[in-house]
């Protein structure tokens, strides 16, 4: 049995680690069998969640995840696409997960304070006060500190938010009318962005890249049908 090892539950969402939840949709997507161990990162292997333990075996890092899965469980919901397919689906997810990703990071590590204190309750909320403030401090210096060395945090936040706006546009342009974003079948691309839509669009993290991503009807709607579709025991709630 796989134990991914993530984040509580929390914000009505499947877990408020955008890639969390691409991972235990992608364990939903191809029904593969897991349980969940609430985590925290100072316990994995390489300081971020999620990561799964798979009889013993301990594997970090959501890519390296889905290739351990696909070799050793034959799964995959890819085989569908043509060739020309996988390679729009990669790009996206590139945009996703390389770009799109970093700016919603800014909204919760470095965008007003109410964002921030409604991040560390959600993250560092089971710890003891003492040990919770000194660890929200440390992550929060690191991650400010990631986002600087990524470069998106060398632009202001009207500059930030103008690229995001960008991302979420060219998403809901190449969505359209689909129900997935290849067609009428999900994708290893559905998983990653519904991990990342989902929690611009539906946590408590206020910002203009948020109002932005409920502008585009389409994708407001496409996070609420993933959600039925594979967290039905979770009731939307989102704006």
């Amino acid at each position: 049995m796989i134990i991914l090892h993530q984040f509580a539950r929390t914000w009505g969402l499947p877990n408020l680690s955008q890639f969390c939840v691409k991972l235990e949709t992608y364990l939903r997507m191809n029904r593969i069998p897991y349980q969940i161990a609430e985590s925290l990162p100072l316990k994995a292997p390489r300081g971020k969640l999620p990561f799964i333990d798979d009889e013993g075996h301990r594997i970090a890092d959501s890519r390296l995840i889905l290739h351990h899965l696909q070799s050793k469980y034959g799964t995959g919901r890819d085989a569908h696409l043509s060739s020309e397919e996988l390679a729009t689906a990669k790009s996206f997810q590139r945009l996703l997960e390389e770009h799109l990703y970093w700016i919603s990071m800014v909204t919760r590590w470095d965008y007003g304070d109410s964002n921030w204190q409604a991040n560390k309750a959600a993250i560092f909320g089971v710890l003891p006060p003492i040990a919770r403030d000194l660890a929200a401090a440390v992550y929060r210096r690191k991650i400010k500190g990631q986002i600087l060395g990524h470069g998106i945090g060398r632009l202001s936040h009207e500059e930030k938010f103008k690229l995001g706006k960008e991302d979420l546009d060219s998403l809901a342009d190449f969505l359209g009318e689909k129900p997935y974003f290849m067609g009428k079948r999900p994708s290893t691309l559905d998983a990653s962005a519904y991990g990342i839509l989902v929690n611009i669009i539906g946590g408590p993290i206020e910002s203009p890249l948020k109002d932005h991503a409920l502008s585009r009807q389409n994708l407001h709607d496409y996070c609420r049908r993933m959600q039925a579709e594979f967290y039905p025991e979770l009731p939307w709630r989102a704006s």
